[in-house]
């Protein structure tokens, strides 16, 4: 599944300056979920989301980090990755017209984090997110950003998703 920028605003809750992620590539969930008649986020350990990101020189938050040398914080590294692996609740609702779900995300903790190398204006960025286990809302997703072929930064992150159907 594709998403073009105006189905990933029309997902996450996050705006500029605040979002980070430019469109998803592929969203894969694991074989057999399709046959699953109300399948819960447990069905979904395994999935993953393939999203991307340019880094722009006129991101705002670099205009601060910093003068001369921008340079994306980790922070926002992790909140990135955070956001992609949003996307993997997807699979949970199996559609097509992301617009009709209301996607509450709250990031809970950052169990291990690793900045192999600095993140420059004019880097284009892959994010990959896996779940790794999931236990009622709360889920774990082994994440990582690359930039042409070369892992830049890791982590491993602990999210609440609630999913709403609009009304």
């Amino acid at each position: 599944m594709f998403m073009n920028k105006e189905q990933v605003v029309g997902f996450l809750p996050h705006r500029p300056p605040f979002l980070f992620i430019d469109t998803v590539e592929k969203i894969e969930i694991p074989v057999g979920i399709e046959n699953i008649e109300e399948p819960t986020c447990k069905d979904l350990t395994g999935a993953t989301v393939l999203a991307n990101f340019e880094v722009t020189p006129e991101l705002e938050i670099l205009k601060g980090h910093f003068p001369g040398n921008p340079i994306l914080p980790g922070v926002i590294q992790v909140e990135m990755m955070a956001q992609a692996s949003a996307f993997v609740s997807l699979g949970l609702k199996q559609v097509e017209d992301t617009s009709k779900y209301k996607v509450e995300t709250l990031l809970l903790g950052v169990e291990s984090s690793k900045f192999r190398k600095p993140i420059f204006p004019g880097m284009k960025l892959q994010i990959f997110a896996s779940m790794e286990k999931c236990r009622g809302l709360i889920a774990t997703y082994k994440c990582e950003i690359h930039c042409e072929g070369k892992k830049v930064s890791e982590a491993k992150i602990l999210a609440q998703l609630i999913i709403n159907k609009r009304g």
